[in-house]
């Protein structure tokens, strides 16, 4: 895979933004079923929570780089609060 996006335009979409806004932010995009598509690990398929999934993606690096990634390419009126 060739990554398009230089290091400047990732940090600028991601500064000031946490682990858990990105998630809440795709949630509201995406809703749970969604995201087990686009990411298949039990925490977004068996009873999801915010805070379980959190716990999941801090432990599981690659996991967490999808989730990103699945941000990165979201529309910039969808990353806002």
């Amino acid at each position: 895979m060739v990554n398009l996006m230089d290091e400047q335009d990732r940090h600028a979409i991601f500064h000031g933004v946490n682990l858990e806004t990105i998630l809440t932010r795709l949630l509201r995009v995406h809703q749970w079923s969604g995201l087990y598509e686009r990411v298949p690990v039990n925490c977004f398929l068996k009873s999801p929570s915010i805070k379980s999934s959190l716990t999941f993606l801090r432990k599981t690096p690659w996991a967490r780089q999808k989730i990103e990634n699945l941000y990165m390419y979201l529309k910039p009126e969808d990353r806002q609060a």
